[in-house]
């Protein structure tokens, strides 16, 4: 009989612990308009990579996860945690960023997550949290066709558990009394009943219907 513990690791392999390049260029460049830098914390990390995007933002990095994933950076610091069990082990206020990419899907409550990292942020620190975009083109296709959105289909179940609108992460923002908000899109996402991305051109002028993921950013209040 499989434990819960087991079945938490077994869905957290599913992902690979791997986010795309495309994710991780939207968060850096969002951090950067902002002008974002100091202690990270990576909840979800996976196998660190995003680590790695992080030059002239992180002066330390932490990744926080179920499981370590092989390929893990060797000079930052992991921190094994369930998110969907109890706060992260870390102190209040110890990071400047709190990042979860593609990881908010994952989770039993999402709310209660955000205001983990929230607790775990310094005043006026930054957090970005990305998941899929389930407004897109080919979300609502898929939704209308299948009644299920595109990324939370049976084969992506159980690892995705939990579909959140832009209006969910915008209200689960304001609970958590953050400030300075913004929703981005990733402008990449896949054409309906293709394997073709949009052109970059046509996913500029609708991000909303032509991205696959999409971000939000805030500020903890002082």
């Amino acid at each position: 009989m499989t434990t819960l513990q087991e079945t938490v690791e077994l869905r957290a392999l599913q992902t690979r612990g791997e986010s795309s390049e495309v994710i991780h260029q939207a968060v850096v460049q969002a951090l950067r308009d902002r002008g974002a830098s100091g202690a990270v914390i990576d909840a979800g990390c996976g196998t660190g990579l995003f680590s790695e995007r992080l030059t002239g933002i992180a002066t330390s990095y932490t990744g926080v996860d179920v499981i370590g994933h092989r390929g893990f950076p060797t000079d930052a610091t992991f921190v094994r945690a369930d998110l969907d069990r109890g706060a992260i082990p870390l102190p209040d206020e110890s990071a400047d960023i709190a990042v979860a990419i593609e990881t908010i899907e994952h989770l039993e409550n999402p709310r209660a997550f955000c205001r983990d990292l929230v607790r775990l942020l310094k005043p006026n620190g930054w957090i970005a949290i990305s998941t899929p975009n389930q407004l897109s083109a080919l979300s609502l296709l898929t939704l209308l066709v299948r009644g299920q959105f595109a990324a939370f289909q049976e084969n992506s179940y159980p690892a995705h558990r939990t579909a959140l609108l832009e209006i969910d992460l915008r209200r689960i923002a304001s609970e958590c009394r953050l400030t300075d908000l913004e929703v981005r899109y990733t402008g990449s996402g896949r054409m309906p009943t293709t394997a073709t991305h949009y052109p970059t051109t046509v996913a500029r002028l609708f991000p909303r219907s032509c991205s696959d993921n999409l971000l939000l950013i805030g500020r903890k209040h002082a």
